[in-house]
């Protein structure tokens, strides 16, 4: 997994004054600034790339160049800016938007896949600001179906029908079954107690499949495409690698 490539872009000297606190904060961060704006900036040793014209002449190269894009303009103009250049959540980089007075940090697109929710987080606690989180399983505080396990290396397997359907019942709190059979059992990295409608279960076959509406399976076996047929769009599989032996 490559190193994530961010930029903080910024348009007014406010901007350039909170992207220069920002920035030093995040060595892997390059700094995007107007040719207007670029003498607001501070001292710091991080990349800056200084452009002529309209920002959104820049918002093609800045989709293919970065994983994140740390915004300092209006939520407005942001929204205007990419929706010529939007493709899919499994491409699109994170979108984040930090306001002039630096108070709120806002993921706007590809929270989860593309990871924006976390790094809304992280530049949240850099510049006391409070993170505003709109995904349902972040505002409830619930498993991320759609990512979970993800940094611990398991991939996820069903068709994303089920991930949709599945994602809908663990944040509407239906009864669901998690069962790990392998992988690591430190899954559950929020704060906050696993909710009361998760679970847990060791093996598939104890599972009362009458009784759960969702099922989340960890799992190394191969699964019979019955399976899949009898529980239609209930079913989430994820893989975890496999121990060396």
């Amino acid at each position: 997994m490559h190193d994530v490539r961010v930029a903080i872009i910024a348009i007014t000297k406010h901007g350039a004054a909170i992207a220069s606190r920002l920035a030093p904060q995040i060595p892997e961060a390059e700094v995007v600034v107007s040719a207007k704006q670029a003498e607001h900036l501070g001292e710091f040793a991080n990349i800056r790339k200084v452009y002529q014209g309209a920002l959104s002449a820049q918002i093609a190269d800045l989709f293919e160049s970065y994983d994140q894009l740390i915004f300092l303009v209006s939520l407005g103009a942001v929204v205007r800016l990419i929706a010529p250049h939007l493709k899919s959540k499994d491409e699109d980089p994170g979108i984040l938007i930090i306001d002039d007075a630096a108070q709120f940090v806002i993921p706007v697109l590809s929270g989860h896949v593309g990871g924006a929710n976390a790094y809304a987080e992280k530049v949240s606690a850099l510049l006391a600001a409070t993170p505003v989180l709109t995904t349902a399983s972040d505002v409830g505080k619930t498993i991320p179906v759609d990512i979970l396990g993800r940094e611990l290396g398991w991939r996820v397997e069903a068709p994303k029908i089920n991930i949709t359907r599945v994602s809908a019942d663990v944040v509407n709190q239906l009864p669901i079954a998690f069962v790990q059979e392998a992988g690591s059992k430190n899954w559950w990295t929020r704060p906050t107690p696993l909710p009361d409608n998760i679970h847990r279960f060791e093996r598939f076959e104890d599972v009362d499949l009458e009784r759960y509406r969702s099922i989340l399976w960890v799992t190394h076996r191969e699964i019979d495409p019955s399976v899949w047929q009898r529980l239609e769009e209930r079913l989430v599989v994820y893989r975890p690698p496999q121990d060396p032996s």
